[in-house]
């Protein structure tokens, strides 16, 4: 999963061609730590997405901008487009993230 280290990067990310999934997190939150057990086998299982994570302490205005209210969270986009959001305060488990990237699946296959 590679950083975001500016706003230009996220938004040529996102236009990108094949799926991008954007991984809202901060280093205090527990429940984003949580992921860290898992979240590298989801990524490397699920090669067909671009993986990227935007620290939230360092990007509050993509936060702001793209509604993203509570962490950890989930944003996938196809060809600039929201495809998919897994936006809340809570925890996530590892069969929540897999679901929604299954979700984002059917989703980018009907377009």
């Amino acid at each position: 999963m590679e950083d975001i280290t500016s706003i230009e990067q996220y938004v040529n990310a996102i236009r990108a061609e094949e799926p991008t999934v954007m991984l809202f997190s901060a280093d205090w939150c527990p429940d984003c730590r949580y992921l860290d057990t898992f979240i590298d086998t989801v990524v490397e299982a699920h090669p067909e997405y671009r993986f990227y994570h935007v620290d939230t302490e360092q990007f509050p205005e993509l936060c702001e901008t793209y509604d993203v209210m509570g962490i950890p969270s989930f944003l996938a986009y196809h060809k600039g487009q929201v495809v998919g959001r897994f936006v809340n305060r809570n925890r996530k488990t590892k069969r929540e993230v897999e679901g929604f990237l299954e979700q984002v699946h059917t989703t980018v296959e009907q377009a």
